[in-house]
């Protein structure tokens, strides 16, 4: 099937139609967590390069799959119309067939569970669970009987599984232990991620209002969610700075803050809610922001190890 971009006019299709269907500008939220757990586990010593280059693999097939899925459900649940002001849908524009997408999303969870196999043998019954646990979640995100988007619950799935979840057993699969510092860095990592969430509800506020989809946005209104942004933007940045002071974190680690400059165009467009359109940019801007401060908080563990500035 070959389609033009609503956005672009631009013909889409083989290759360039499945790059489009995975939403590359999102993956930076999967493999983040993955560059701080690593860099702490290299911190500490415990750093193993097959283990954290299959969680990092396992990390964007779940995403991607996530991504097919959301696809997928939200054009066949209605979720998805002509009136979506966000970037374009694969499904709903036209360009792969729904059935495409949805064993395209099948087969990213297979390759998926082909990684985790090998992380379990490596690692344990933990990964099992935690593999098994996030691909249904990513896959329940949209789908199943009670699609937690569609009930408020897409920002507590975010700031869990992109966050502690993914930072603590990135450094599990290496270390066969658990780090307290992994799980603190997964907070803030999990809150810059749900800030990226927020920006795409207050964006589709009005339109999944309009299909019954019942996100925290729509629930609460545009003031909550800005409030909700730079709430979460604050958490994020408190974390670093609480490793630092109470953790034995090297003062390198601070270079996570770094993310922050890229959200700073996007704070304005948050404030000024009623352009829509506006907030697709920001949308991608603070994605950029949690791809530098998982890197920030990785490489700032590796630095303080290393001696170059005091502390693990």
């Amino acid at each position: 099937m070959t389609a033009a971009r609503p956005d672009a006019g631009v013909p889409v299709a083989g290759f360039r139609a499945w790059v489009l269907a995975t939403r590359p500008r999102t993956l930076s939220a999967a493999a983040a967590p993955v560059a701080a757990g690593s860099g702490f586990a290299a911190a500490d010593g415990v750093f193993a390069a097959p283990p954290a280059l299959a969680a990092l693999l396992g990390a964007l097939l779940i995403q991607i799959a996530t991504n097919l899925a959301n696809d997928y459900y939200d054009f066949v649940k209605g979720g998805d119309t002509a009136e979506r002001l966000g970037p374009v849908r694969v499904t709903q524009a036209g360009i792969l067939a729904p059935g495409a997408v949805f064993r395209g999303m099948m087969a990213a969870l297979g390759l998926a569970l082909a990684t985790g196999c090998y992380l379990a043998w490596v690692a344990g019954w933990p990964v099992v669970a935690i593999g098994l646990v996030s691909m249904l979640m990513g896959v329940c995100y949209t789908g199943g009987p009670y699609p937690l988007s569609y009930h408020g619950l897409g920002d507590v799935f975010v700031f869990l599984f992109f966050g502690p979840v993914a930072t603590a057993a990135t450094y599990y699969v290496q270390a066969q232990l658990w780090s307290p510092g992994a799980i603190v860095a997964g907070v803030g990592l999990g809150a810059f991620s749900t800030a990226m969430l927020v920006v795409n509800n207050l964006r589709d506020r009005e339109t999944d209002g309009a299909a019954g989809k019942r996100t925290l946005a729509v629930r609460f209104g545009d003031r909550f969610s800005v409030a909700q942004y730079f709430g979460a933007l604050a958490v994020a940045g408190a974390v670093p700075v609480i490793g630092v002071v109470t953790m034995g974190w090297s003062p390198w680690t601070l270079m996570s803050l770094a993310g922050f400059l890229a959200c700073i165009p996007a704070a304005g467009r948050v404030l000024d809610f009623t352009d829509r359109r506006a907030l697709n940019p920001a949308l991608g801007m603070t994605a950029r922001g949690v791809a530098l401060y998982g890197a920030g908080l990785g490489a700032g563990a590796l630095l303080g190890a290393a001696g170059l500035f005091g502390g693990p």
